[in-house]
C-alpha cells in the first residue's frame, strides 16, 4: 500500500481530503455521478438526521470537541465513507483509509507508524477501516493500544451486526453509530441534486420515479448509479414503472444466509406467525426464499413452529407440516415451495398453544430434580414368580374395565408429589383436552379419597 494509497491521494493538510477531487471548483465530468454528489460538508448528508441533524449525536460531539472511537454499522450506500471523511474534516484530524479486504498487518503497521509521525507533529489522525469485520481477532486486537494512547481516532465501518463481527474488547473503546438505510424522501433529495447537477430532468413518470426510488432498496450509490442509465437512455417518452422494470436491473435482496439478517429475518417469520399474521408471515417467507434461503430450512423452522407454538391446539398442524415438508422434497422448487406457503398460512391462522412446549420443559426439569425414583410397584410388570413375590404388579388397575374406563391409581414414583406439567389453553382442540382433563380430576380426587 502506497502513501497515496492510504492518505486517499489527498494533500498532507488535515481534513483536506474530505470532498471528492474536483477540476476548477467543480466535480470532473467523467466522475460517476455518485462521486460528483459528495457531500462537501455534515449538512449535506442526507437520511442520518439522528446522527448529523442540529441534535444528532455526532453533531453534538463535534460541538463539544470531543471525537472518540466510532464504528459506523449500516447497510451499503448509506454514507459510511463519506461521514467519516467529514468527520476529520470537522475535528481538523488527519483522514487515513485502509480496508479490511485489502489489508494486512504490514498495511496496520504502516498506517500506525504513519500516524505516530503525525502526532509528533502535532497533527491528529482519523483512521477510517472499512469492512472493518473482515479482519481475525488478532488484527482486531492490533487497534487496541493506539486508540487507547490516542495515536488514533479509529472509525470502522461494516455492515455486519458488530455484537457478532467485532471483538468484545474493541467494541468496549468504541462507540457504536447506526446508520439508517435511507428512506423515500432521503432517495427524492438525491435524485433532486442529480438533476441540479446534471441539468437534466429525469425522464420519469411519478410511479417510474418512485419505482426507481424502491429499486435502490435504500442504498443510495446504487440509486445515483441507475440514474445515470436512467439519463443515457435515448428517449423521447417518460418511462413509467413497467418500462423502468424493463430496462434497470432491480438491486439484490441483502440476504446473508449465515449472518445476522438470516437470523433477524427468520425471527420476523415466527414472530409473525405467533401473532396470527399471515399476511406479514407470508411476507417473511417470500423474502427469505427471494434472497436464497434453503427451503428445507424454512420447512425445519415451520415444523417447529406447528409443535412449539401451535401444539395441541391444532393437533393437526404437526401432520400438515411433515407433510407440507415431504410435498417439497417430492415436487422440488417452485412447485414444492407452494406447499410450504399453504402451510404458512395455515400455522398463521391456527389457534396457539405453547401448553406442551411449557410441560415438557417442566417435566425435564422434574427428572433431572427427582434423580433415579423408580416406579411405584403396581405398575411394574411381573414375568416372573420372584417379581410376584416381592410385589410388581399387585393392585394394578385394568384402566379398560374402570367405571368411565378411568382408574385414578397414582402413577408417579412413590415419595414424589403428584405435580402437573400440561395445563391447556382451552383454545382450539385444547379446549376439549381441558375439559376431558378436569373431568378425570374430578374422578382421581373421588376415588383416592
Amino acid at each position: 500500500m502506497t502513501g497515496e494509497d492510504l492518505f486517499g491521494g489527498a494533500s498532507p493538510t488535515p481534513g483536506a481530503d474530505a470532498a471528492p477531487a474536483r477540476t476548477g471548483g467543480r466535480p470532473a465530468p467523467t466522475q460517476p455521478l455518485a462521486d460528483r454528489l459528495r457531500p462537501a460538508c455534515l449538512a449535506d448528508v442526507v437520511g442520518q438526521g439522528h446522527l448529523l441533524g442540529p441534535e444528532g449525536t455526532l453533531t453534538l460531539m463535534l460541538e463539544r470537541g470531543t471525537l472518540p472511537s466510532l464504528i459506523l454499522w449500516g447497510g451499503p450506500g448509506v454514507g459510511k465513507t463519506t461521514i467519516a471523511r467529514l468527520l476529520a474534516q470537522a475535528a481538523g484530524l488527519r483522514f487515513m483509509q485502509i480496508s479490511a479486504v485489502f489489508s494486512g498487518v504490514a498495511d496496520l503497521k504502516k498506517a500506525f507508524d504513519a500516524a505516530r509521525k503525525l502526532a509528533a507533529g502535532g497533527v491528529g489522525t482519523l483512521l477510517f477501516v472499512d469492512e472493518i469485520h473482515r479482519f481475525n481477532r488478532a488484527q482486531q486486537d492490533g487497534f487496541l493500544p493506539v486508540v487507547e494512547d490516542g495515536t488514533v481516532v479509529l472509525v470502522g465501518a461494516t455492515t455486519e451486526n458488530p455484537s457478532f463481527a467485532l471483538n468484545s474488547a474493541l467494541l468496549s473503546r468504541c462507540q457504536v453509530m447506526v446508520l439508517n438505510r435511507l428512506d423515500d424522501p432521503a432517495l427524492e433529495a438525491l435524485l433532486a441534486r442529480a438533476e441540479e447537477e446534471t441539468g437534466h430532468p429525469l425522464p420519469l413518470t411519478e410511479d417510474g420515479r418512485a419505482t426507481l426510488r424502491a429499486m435502490a432498496d435504500g442504498d443510495g450509490r446504487y440509486l445515483l448509479n441507475m440514474v445515470e442509465q436512467v439519463l443515457s437512455l435515448k428517449n423521447t417518452k417518460p418511462l413509467d414503472a413497467q418500462a423502468l422494470a424493463r430496462l434497470l436491473a432491480k438491486r439484490a435482496i441483502l440476504y446473508d444466509r449465515d449472518r445476522e439478517e438470516h437470523y433477524n429475518l427468520i425471527s420476523a417469520l415466527h414472530k409473525s406467525l405467533r401473532g396470527s399474521d399471515p399476511d406479514a408471515a407470508l411476507y417473511w417467507f417470500a423474502r427469505m426464499l427471494e434472497g436464497g434461503e434453503d427451503p428445507r430450512y424454512l420447512a425445519r423452522r415451520l415444523t417447529r413452529f406447528a409443535t412449539e407454538d401451535v401444539g395441541m391446539a391444532d393437533p393437526n398442524a404437526l401432520p400438515l407440516a411433515v407433510a407440507a415438508w415431504e410435498t417439497y422434497e417430492r415436487l422440488g422448487s417452485p412447485e414444492g415451495e407452494l406447499a410450504l406457503a399453504q402451510l404458512v398460512v395455515h400455522l398463521a391462522t391456527a389457534p396457539k398453544s405453547n401448553a406442551a412446549y411449557k410441560a415438557y420443559g417442566a417435566a425435564r426439569r422434574a427428572a433431572k430434580a427427582t434423580g433415579s425414583l423408580i416406579p411405584p410397584a403396581h405398575i411394574l410388570n411381573a414375568p416372573t414368580r420372584l417379581m410376584q413375590d416381592i410385589g410388581y404388579g399387585k393392585g394394578y388397575e385394568y384402566d379398560h374395565d374402570a367405571e368411565e374406563g378411568f382408574s385414578g391409581q397414582n402413577y408417579f414414583p412413590d415419595g414424589m408429589r403428584r405435580q402437573t406439567f400440561y395445563n391447556p389453553t382451552g383454545r382450539g382442540y385444547e379446549r376439549e383436552v381441558k375439559h376431558r382433563l378436569e373431568t378425570w380430576s374430578r374422578l382421581r380426587e373421588r376415588r383416592q379419597s
